[in-house]
């Protein structure tokens, strides 16, 4: 342990002017209440989740940090629909394996940039094609406007199965007072935070995300599936012992949306949440938003305990 403490201090010490701690490893998992699909389908569909994130952060010198960050999600889609419709995926079993890596440059007191590539592996484990594979890029650029402010400005590319994808990203890291923070990737993440007491922080979390999978299930070779999602929830964060955190959320997932596409049906360009040129048809039936619940254990490493050992 007093290696590991050691090696994170090193590791990690260089971030200590930008946040005040990093959730080094989550794992998780969540349930989609079951919800009707759209007519003419008759029936409920039910969606469980998962999920592992590991941040390994190397310090090259001073001013130089290779940065890696690597998330697992799986997608698994269960419904009572009898007998089950012809030509549409409605049981799926998805998988998303996303590496983030880089660089991130200390250009000032003040400023840093980072510039990460995003290779994707996207899969229903049927089998494996090149269209399994995409690849992306983020660049941001980090200003430190005051001690309780860090903010940094940029953009993510990725090549989605229905053409490229840009985001334009503003990360906010804001300790407002002693209790309340406001953390995020917008417009992709967003959480609240309201420190209740040393062992307990509640508050609101936003996470919207676009995600395609290319369809290797028999039958459907030439198809894939687009995920898009907008789960906006209210958590709690129980320190459990030591870094060793349980969060719990529960809220609703908006436009929640499985949409089976040819491979062929593409469209110009997607910004954010605008379509360019999109006039693609769409080949199932979705099921409706609903509610869910969700929980994660969390190793969160506080930097400034690092500091002190």
């Amino acid at each position: 342990m007093k290696w590991f403490v050691l090696s994170a201090g090193c590791l990690l010490s260089v971030f200590v002017q930008a946040q005040s701690s990093i959730d080094l490893l989550t794992l998780g998992g969540s349930y989609g209440f079951p919800t009707s699909y759209d007519k003419p389908l008759n029936g409920k569909a039910t969606e469980l989740s998962s999920l592992i994130n590991l941040k390994a952060p190397i310090v090259i010198n001073d001013k130089t940090i290779w940065y890696s960050d690597f998330t697992y999600t799986g997608h698994l889609i269960r419904h009572n629909l009898k007998p089950e419709p012809e030509g549409m995926l409605t049981t799926l079993n998805l998988h998303a394996f996303i590496l983030q890596t880089g660089i991130n440059q200390k250009i000032s007191e003040r400023d840093r940039i980072q510039i990460l590539l995003v290779p994707r592996y996207t899969t229903d484990f049927e089998g494996s094609r090149s269209e399994n594979w995409q690849l992306g890029a983020i660049g941001l650029y980090e200003h430190r406007m005051s001690s309780r402010l860090l903010m940094r400005f940029g953009m993510m590319y990725n090549g989605e199965l229905f053409g490229p994808l840009l985001v334009p990203l503003v990360y906010v890291d804001w300790q407002l007072n002693n209790r309340w923070s406001i953390t995020g990737l917008m417009p992709i993440s967003l959480k609240v935070n309201y420190k209740v007491s040393d062992w307990l922080t509640a508050g609101y979390s936003h996470f919207g995300f676009i995600t395609t999978y290319a369809i290797n299930q028999p039958g459907f070779e030439t198809d894939y599936i687009e995920r898009n999602s907008i789960d906006e929830t209210l958590f709690l964060r129980w320190k459990l012992m030591g870094n060793l955190h349980l969060e719990t959320r529960f809220g609703y997932s908006l436009s929640r949306v499985y949409g089976q596409y040819h491979q062929n049906q593409k469209m110009d360009l997607r910004l954010s949440l605008a379509s360019f040129g999109d006039y693609r048809l769409q080949r199932n039936i979705d099921f409706d938003s609903g509610p869910i619940l969700s929980a994660r254990l969390v190793y969160n490493l506080p930097l400034e305990e690092v500091e002190k050992k």
